[in-house]
């Protein structure tokens, strides 16, 4: 469970924060926004799809090492097209590849958690406390691919390594081969899934509308006042998570056109920089605990709402040379606005909703995020 986990989250972290940083290169800056926006969109519907079939027909880890392997091959070819094409390379089919390739990837976040619950059930773990740790080598992951990026370069435009001299070497960071990263990282996931224990199919034979199938009868909750506002502030702070995957490697990278900062670690190393985003979520998760008994579920969500404020400001303010420590304290600050509300909302979500829509309200809790 510790190697999928380490490989479900390392394949999206080799290219989510870096993305926007190579869309850029090649002249696709306005459209950075709508290859984000796709990971959302393709949230509302593959998930349920996807668990149905987990659910009758097809099992869990078999279906998830399927997914990755589909999601692999075109994000690969999304690789060797941008490769191919350098900076000629068309909108329509490089989204084209990069959409069905998240639509494949993103099902599997969910089926990941399926398949390490009933692993841990079939062998009598208690998975509120043994899933925990396992999913933080989730977020292990994701910062093991972010560096690996990061540092990796790629000498004229072939693979190669580099971890010195990041003027003469562009990183992977910058270019299309973060997608063969990620790719390849999809397939050890996808060969490893054939070594995962069984998660037995369940067919109860209940005969079930397709409304109730896609976890539709949840979008009732938006007739509860108080289910509405929240699930209307998960939305905006949806969007400032996406905001900060899309544009903060950009934004930073973007300090190298000013004499000032051209040689600065923290403008070269824009990656690295945001990894500390995620060594701050690996610690925050183990806080979370703690601070849901001492001031609860709504004061815990009002502090990583704030923290979000903050987290803008001081990218606002700072810079990557004497302003870095702002950088910094930034990356550590959004421990607290992700898991915070991410975490605390979804026990939110499981306290006020029936047991009958408790999964599918969670589905819609994750749309609105993203």
């Amino acid at each position: 469970m510790v190697i999928m986990n380490f490989l479900q989250f390392a394949v999206w972290g080799a290219y989510l924060t870096s993305m926007g940083n190579y869309l850029g290169s090649i002249g696709l800056g306005p459209k950075i926004g709508l290859f984000y926006a796709m990971q959302g969109i393709v949230s509302i519907f593959m998930p349920a799809i996807l668990g149905i079939v987990a659910d009758r027909w097809i099992p869990a880890q078999r279906l998830l090492g399927i997914c990755h392997a589909i999601a692999a091959i075109f994000i690969i070819s999304a690789g060797y097209y941008g490769m191919n094409m350098g900076a000629e390379a068309e909108f329509g089919t490089l989204f084209s590849l990069y959409s069905i390739s998240v639509a494949f990837y993103m099902p599997t976040i969910a089926l990941s958690n399926s398949v390490a619950y009933g692993v841990l059930t079939n062998n009598g773990y208690d998975t509120i406390k043994a899933f925990p740790p396992i999913r933080t080598m989730g977020t292990v992951g994701f910062i093991c691919a972010m560096l690996f990026v990061n540092f990796a370069g790629t000498p004229d435009g072939q693979f190669g390594l580099n971890f010195s001299n990041q003027n003469d070497f562009p990183s992977f960071q910058n270019s299309y081969s973060q997608f063969f990263v990620s790719g390849a990282l999809g397939l050890m996931l996808f060969f490893y899934s054939f070594t995962l224990p069984k998660v037995a199919v369940v067919n109860s034979g209940e005969k079930r509308t397709l409304y109730d199938a896609l976890g539709l009868k949840a979008f009732s909750l938006f007739k509860d006042k108080k289910m509405a506002i929240f699930f209307i502030f998960s939305m905006f702070l949806g969007v400032s998570l996406q905001i900060t995957n899309g544009y903060a490697n950009p934004f930073i990278t973007s300090f190298k056109e000013i004499p000032e900062y051209a040689n600065t670690w923290g403008a070269n190393n824009a990656n690295a920089l945001i990894s500390l985003s995620q060594v701050s979520e690996t610690l925050c998760i183990l806080l979370i605990p703690f601070v849901l008994r001492k001031f609860g579920i709504k004061k815990v969500m009002l502090m990583a709402m704030f923290a979000w404020f903050l987290r803008f400001a001081l990218f606002g303010v700072g810079n990557p040379g004497t302003g870095v420590w702002m950088f910094v304290l930034s990356m550590i600050v959004y421990g607290i606005a992700f898991d915070f509300f991410n975490v605390s909302g979804s026990l939110f979500v499981d306290k006020e909703t029936d047991k009958s829509i408790r999964s599918s309200a969670q589905g819609v809790f994750m749309m609105m995020t993203n």
